[in-house]
C-alpha cells in the first residue's frame, strides 16, 4: 500500500477521519467544561494550586453541552470513544499506506526546518524551506498534535478511573495533576485549531484538498 508512485493529497480515508474530528472534538470541548463547573478549581481540595490565575473560573453557559454535570459527563465519554477509534483508524490507515511519511515528522532536521517556515512566515526569511505535502512546521505540528492526544486519552483515563489505574494516575503525579493536565490539553488542543485555521488561510488549495481529495500528485 505504500507504493511511490503518484496519489491524492488527501486520500478518503484521510478526509473522513479529519472531518469526523471537527464535531468530536467540539462536543468534547464543551462537554468538558460542564464538568468543570462542577469543580473549577485545579489542586487539592482545600489546596488548590496558588500558581493558577484562573482558579474557581466558570465557564460561560454558551461554550457548555450537557446541562449539568451527568449530561457532561455522558456526552464527553460517548465523543471521546469516538475520538479514540476514529485517531486509531486515521493512524493505522497512515502507517499501513505510508502516509505517515508525508505528513509526519520524519528527521531531525525537520526542526530546523520548522523555524525556518516560521521565520519566513514572520517575513523574517525570504525563501521557505523545502517542502512536501506539508512543510517542516505543519509536520511538526501534526505530530506533536498526536502526542497531545495521546496525553489527553492517557490524563482522561486517570481521572475517569484513578483507583484501577492508579498507576496512569500516578504517572502525572496523582489525580489532581492528571486533571489539571488534561485540562491543560483541552487549552493546547485549541490552540492547535488556532494555528490549523491559519495555516488553511495561509495556503487555501490545502481546504479544497481535504474535501475533494485533490489531483494525484
Amino acid at each position: 500500500m505504500s507504493g511511490d508512485g503518484p496519489r491524492r493529497p488527501q486520500p478518503w480515508p484521510i478526509r473522513v477521519t479529519h472531518w469526523l474530528n471537527v464535531p468530536a472534538l467540539v462536543v468534547m470541548a464543551a462537554s468538558g467544561l460542564q464538568i468543570l463547573v462542577a469543580f473549577p478549581s485545579f489542586g487539592p481540595r482545600g489546596e488548590a494550586y496558588r500558581w493558577y490565575p484562573l482558579q474557581d473560573w466558570t465557564p460561560p453557559e454558551w461554550m457548555r453541552l450537557g446541562h449539568w454535570l451527568a449530561g457532561g459527563r455522558a456526552l464527553h465519554f460517548a465523543f471521546a470513544w469516538l475520538l479514540v477509534v476514529n485517531g486509531i483508524v486515521y493512524l493505522g490507515y497512515a502507517l499501513a499506506s505510508g502516509e505517515w511519511r508525508r505528513r509526519f515528522v520524519r528527521h531531525a532536521r525537520d526542526a530546523r526546518g520548522a523555524v525556518e517556515m516560521a521565520l519566513y512566515y514572520l517575513r523574517l526569511r525570504e525563501q521557505p524551506p523545502e517542502s512536501d505535502l506539508y512543510n517542516p512546521l505543519q509536520r511538526v505540528v501534526y505530530t506533536g498534535a498526536l502526542g497531545l492526544a495521546v496525553v489527553e486519552v492517557a490524563s482522561g483515563l486517570a481521572i475517569y478511573k484513578p483507583v484501577q489505574l492508579s498507576w496512569l494516575a500516578a504517572a502525572f503525579g496523582g489525580y489532581d495533576a492528571a486533571r489539571f493536565v488534561h485540562f491543560a490539553g483541552l487549552v493546547a488542543l485549541a490552540a492547535f485549531v488556532v494555528g490549523h485555521v491559519v495555516m488553511v488561510a495561509l495556503h487555501p488549495r490545502a481546504s479544497v484538498e481535504m474535501v475533494t481529495g485533490g489531483k494525484p500528485r
